[in-house]
């Protein structure tokens, strides 16, 4: 007789259901494993987990919103485009998409992070969004990717590029470094604490000289609260843009 496994299941197994909220069929075995966040996948023996197809379906997601923002807006130049794609696919849009669609019930989580809440964690969501994005891209190609995309990530795409387009603090920092000639831009990022709550400090520099601190629980988004913490510092200054 088979032992049973120990490791909690989602909230939902019916995959059908996500299939039909998502608008796409997807490969089972892919979608199987873009369901998979890295807590379960170590709690089963370093079974394989969906940062794969988190890393591919990123890719996708930033080609399809710079296609659509590209055809939009014409008339801007490639720093605001810029800006407003990083603010357009970023965790907090991305989250909203997935709950939108009930992703986090389906997502199958290790003990810690499921006691813990990781079924609504911003964090998670996103990844297994563009993990499930990137099983899409697998199975269908590009259009029909670009079709869910848009079908769920347009509106969201939409205010967030107008709300952040001004201020994306990496890009910002970069150009005041520039302007002031400060040196070059770099982070150094900690993180500490178990996978399932992994938290990270970062640290930003303009040459050799520590001008913000940010956390998170991701690497990008610490950098990205230290550059913002960099921001209002040199904006402070009377010599401040």
């Amino acid at each position: 007789m088979a032992r049973k496994s120990r490791l909690p299941e989602p909230v939902e197994t019916d995959t059908s259901k996500l299939i039909d909220a998502w608008g796409a069929e997807v490969d089972p075995d892919l979608l199987a494993l873009a369901l998979v966040h890295r807590s379960w996948a170590n709690e089963a023996g370093g079974v394989p987990n969906n940062e794969r197809l988190e890393f591919l379906g990123d890719s996708v997601l930033s080609i399809v919103a710079t296609e659509r923002l590209f055809i939009d807006h014409p008339d801007l130049p490639e720093s605001d485009l810029s800006r407003m794609r990083a603010a357009s696919v970023s965790q907090e849009p991305l989250a909203r998409a997935a709950r939108a669609i009930g992703l986090g019930d389906f997502v199958r989580l290790g003990k810690g992070e499921s006691r813990t809440g990781g079924a609504d964690k911003d964090s998670i969501l996103s990844d297994t969004f563009e993990a499930l994005i990137g099983a899409t891209y697998l199975t269908h190609g590009l259009d029909v990717t670009r079709q869910v995309v848009l079908r769920h990530v347009g509106p969201l795409l939409i205010k967030s590029a107008v709300a952040g387009a001004a201020r994306d603090f990496k890009t910002v920092l970069l150009e005041i470094a520039a302007a002031r000639s400060l040196g070059e831009v770099s982070y150094e990022v900690e993180g500490e604490g178990p996978d399932h709550a992994r938290h990270y400090t970062a640290r930003a520099f303009a040459g050799a000289s520590c001008l913000g601190r940010g956390e998170g629980a991701s690497k990008k988004h610490a950098e990205f609260a230290a550059a913002a913490d960099a921001v209002a510092a040199l904006e402070a200054e009377p010599t401040g843009i």
